[in-house]
Formats: structure tokens, C-alpha cells, sequence
């Protein structure tokens, strides 16, 4: 079967197991309607066919576009855990909203006890489906042997990730572009499903990338900085001549009062909400070593101004004594048991509402950071200043799609992904992703014990020796250029 249609096998594979998924969830709660809320309902309210199928058809586009949203339609691309949790966090905030929903109809607060029962066999359903439509997918689709073309940038973490996913990855053979680029042409060819070009110079890549776009090979390529911010440039035609255009501006002015409407009241009502959570929060950090409940700390944000952030303390008073800047390591001891907990359920980032009311951050943004770790990234990598050209976020692209100890360097390409493709409708929908990267616990994951802040010493070491070779490219291209014009 060629490439392209075991593709599209694949995704109507995918398609027709989330059409099952749905079918179930919806044929559940159809159960429940018909035989338990109706019942109640009807004193009220009479529904015909289209009615009911109306009630039934609103409660499936809803479950649609948050498991959707969510990941919990990629069966068979994320792990299973993950499908599971995304799928079950989308069902329970449609059960929320359903329950509601019906008691508007019956103008009282619905029984509890059957959305509890609904939501439990609901549960039951998700996990057998998507253990069965893995089961599923894992025997018709084997993982995909990979040729895996690398530089001099160690290749130990991206191994480790490709390890992690033995379901759809096999890196069968690692190659240095140090062999040549005919070498690997050659070797592409013989029995690999994909090629992954993992930090080679510009040149070589793009004589592999059109190689292998010529023979249909799959490729999976790390990006560079200019590649991402060229993923938001604008497309104009000058005639029959197709140009690419990077703007000197971020937002426009439209674009920043609507962020700023939308942070001002979305922070505003959070913090009515949160108020009971931050008053119990603040009590119990008072209670337990009599300490501030408040930690400021400097930031920067929009061109690198400074602010004071606010957070709850979760560590020791003296959790810095030496004066030295640094992120939280895992199983830092400078943490408080109280702090473990707050920093688990993100509890320590809510004072950050009154930043954003303040206007000094954004709901949505690169999270910022304090001035001197910039300045140890910068020494490293100049670019990490791009960052900075939008105001700072509670929550952003790197958060929602990253780590706590994601890379600097990967950091930084996320949240120029984010700022180059900018939109009302893409801060709304990290809002939404925002909730399952609360609730997922491999987001707060701390720092390795042999990185600085972020940065792995390795990665810094390689990240001076790339930066100093794209200098002696640049310098010895404008030589040749000179010479070229003399």
C-alpha cells in the first residue's frame, strides 16, 4: 500500500474509533434522558422527535469540541493515560454543563446522583474504548522505522523522547551529516518509513529536505528560529513573484485592546472565584512557618521591563539566602510541604490576577522570567530577547504545549510560534488547553539536577559552539560577497 493511502486508511481507522467513542457517550446519556431526566423535565416541558434529538445532537457537538480540543480524539498518536484523561476532562465539564442545563429545564437543582451514575459508566466506556482502539491500532499500524540525521548537538534527549513512543517510533539508525549528504540520500532510500533531520546546517538540510520530498519520504525536521518565525509571515504576490512578509510590530492595535478586554475580565471574575481558595491558601502558609504568604520576585516583560510578580510562597524564607537565581529542581528541599501541595494544583499562581489586572501580564503570554536568568540564556542564545516583544502571560503556548523544564531554546521557539501566529481565537484556546495542563501532572515536572536553570550543560556548551559557527558562516559569506563586488 503506497504512503498516501495508507494515510488516509489511517486517518478513517482513527476517525471511525472516535465515531465509536462518541456513538457510546452519546448513546449513555441518551439512556439517562429518555429514562431519568425526561421524566422530570416533561412537567415542565414537552419535546417532540426533533426535540429530543435537538437535546441529544447539542450534548454531542459539545463532547466533540472539547474532546477535540483536548487531544482525546488522537487515539493511537498520544499515549493512552493521556487519550484517557483528556477524554474523561472534556466529558466531565459537558456533564457540568448538561447538569445545568437540565435543571434550568426542571427549575431546580437537578438530582446528583444520576449524573454521578451517568458519568461513572461513561468513564467505564472511555477507558475500554481506548484500550480496545489502541489494541487496535498498534496491530494494523506497526511504529515507523526512522533514519535519524543528526549534527554535533548531543542527540541523548530527543533518543529519549522517540524511546518514550515505541508504539509509532523505532529509530532504526542514527547517521551524522558528517557522512555526507549523498550518503544519506542513498540511505534514505533503502528500508526507512521516515527521515528526521535533527540540527544540521541550513545547506545540507535543504538538499535532503527536497531529495526526500522528491521520493514521497516522510521527514521530520527540528526547526530553527527563522524557520518558526517564518511560519508566520504573510503571503503577498509582487506580480507573479510570491513573497514572504515579517511584520516590524507583534499586534496591532485592535488585537492588543481586545487582549486587554479579555484579560480584564477574565482575571476579574477569576478572582472572585478564586477568593475563597486564595484566602484558605494564604491561612495555611501563615499557619505553618508564620512566614509572608506573598513572594515578590522581579520579571520582565513587553521590551524587558521590570515588574514585581506576585505569587504564594512555596518555599522556605531563606530559600535563596546566597543570592544565586535558580529554578526548582525535583524534589527540591527548599519547597514547604504546604508549597508541594499549592504548587501541584497551581494553586501559588493565582495572586498573578492582580499582575494582569494591574496590566503588567497577560492571561495569555510567555511566562516571564527574572532578569538574570535572561541574562545567562542570552549569553548563550541572543534570540532569547524575542520573547519579550508581547507583554508576559499567567499561561502560554510553552506551558500548554511544554514544561516546566522544557528547554530554553524550545521555550523560546514556542512562544515565537505563538507570537507570529497571534489571534483572539488562539488566546482562547490555550485558555482551554490551560485547564488540562493544570490537571496534568507531567507540567510541573522540576528541573534535572544537571541543568542550569533550564538549560542541560551539554545544551549550553553546544548551543555557544552553533552560535559561534553560525558567526564564522555569516562573517565568511560577507567576504565572499566583498570580494564578489571588488
Amino acid at each position: 500500500m503506497g504512503l498516501k493511502k495508507l494515510e488516509s486508511f489511517k486517518r478513517l481507522i482513527v476517525l471511525c474509533m472516535s465515531a465509536i467513542y462518541l456513538a457510546g457517550q452519546v448513546g449513555i446519556y441518551a439512556y439517562y434522558w429518555f429514562n431519568i431526566y425526561y421524566e422530570s423535565v416533561q412537567e415542565y416541558l414537552k419535546y417532540w422527535l426533533n426535540g429530543h434529538l435537538l437535546i441529544l445532537a447539542i450534548y454531542g457537538v459539545l463532547l466533540f469540541f472539547f474532546s477535540h480540543m483536548y487531544g482525546g480524539m488522537r487515539i493511537g498518536y498520544l499515549k493512552n493515560a493521556e487519550v484517557i484523561f483528556s477524554q474523561i476532562l472534556a466529558l466531565g465539564i459537558v456533564d457540568i454543563v448538561t447538569y445545568f442545563q437540565v435543571s434550568l429545564m426542571v427549575r431546580a437543582l437537578f438530582s446528583v446522583e444520576a449524573f454521578f451514575s451517568m458519568a461513572v459508566f461513561q468513564s467505564i466506556w472511555i477507558v475500554i474504548s481506548v484500550h480496545a482502539a489502541s489494541f487496535v491500532y498498534k496491530n494494523i499500524f506497526p511504529p515507523r522505522k526512522l533514519l535519524l540525521v543528526h549534527g554535533d548537538r548531543p542527540i541523548a534527549d530527543i533518543l529519549k523522547k522517540f524511546e518514550s513512543r515505541k508504539d509509532k517510533f523505532e529509530i532504526s539508525k542514527c547517521m551524522h551529516i558528517d557522512a555526507g549528504v549523498d550518503a544519506v540520500k542513498k540511505e534514505a532510500l533503502e528500508r526507512y518509513d521516515a527521515v528526521v533531520l535533527w540540527d544540521i546546517s541550513v545547506e545540507a538540510r535543504n538538499k535532503i529536505l527536497k531529495f526526500c520530498y522528491g521520493q514521497s519520504i516522510r521527514i521530520y525536521i527540528m526547526p530553527k528560529i527563522p524557520d518558526v518565525i517564518l511560519k508566520g509571515a504573510e503571503e503577498l504576490h509582487l506580480f507573479d513573484t510570491p513573497l514572504l512578509l515579517t511584520r516590524e510590530y507583534v499586534l496591532t492595535i485592535e488585537q492588543r485592546f481586545m487582549k486587554r478586554c479579555i484579560d480584564l475580565i477574565c482575571s476579574l471574575l477569576l478572582f472572585l472565584i478564586a477568593s475563597p481558595f486564595m484566602l484558605l491558601t494564604a491561612i495555611a502558609i501563615k499557619l505553618y512557618d508564620r512566614g509572608p504568604v506573598l513572594y515578590k520576585q522581579v520579571r520582565c516583560t513587553t521590551d524587558g521591563r521590570q515588574f514585581s510578580i506576585l505569587k504564594f510562597r512555596s518555599m522556605r524564607v531563606d530559600a535563596e539566602k546566597d543570592g544565586v537565581a535558580r529554578l526548582a529542581a525535583k524534589n527540591d528541599s527548599r519547597i514547604t510541604p504546604v508549597g508541594k501541595f499549592i504548587r501541584k494544583v497551581r494553586l501559588d499562581e493565582l495572586p498573578q490576577l492582580i499582575n494582569i489586572i494591574k496590566g503588567d501580564m497577560s492571561f495569555i503570554g510567555p511566562r516571564p522570567e527574572r532578569p538574570e536568568i535572561i541574562a545567562q540564556y542570552m549569553e548563550i542564545m541572543p534570540e532569547f530577547a524575542y520573547r519579550m516583544k508581547v507583554k508576559a502571560g499567567l499561561a502560554g503556548y510553552a506551558q500548554v504545549y511544554g514544561k516546566y523544564n522544557t528547554t530554553p531554546y524550545d521555550k523560546l521557539k514556542l512562544d515565537l510560534a505563538y507570537i507570529e501566529n497571534y489571534s483572539v481565537w488562539l488566546d482562547i484556546k490555550l485558555m482551554i488547553l490551560t485547564v488540562k495542563v493544570l490537571l496534568w501532572p507531567d507540567s510541573t515536572e522540576g528541573v534535572e539536577a544537571d541543568q542550569i536553570t533550564a538549560l542541560k550543560k551539554e545544551r549550553a556548551e553546544c548551543e555557544s559552539i552553533e552560535n559561534a559557527r553560525e558567526e564564522e558562516r555569516y562573517q565568511a559569506d560577507k567576504q565572499r560577497s566583498g570580494r564578489r563586488k571588488g
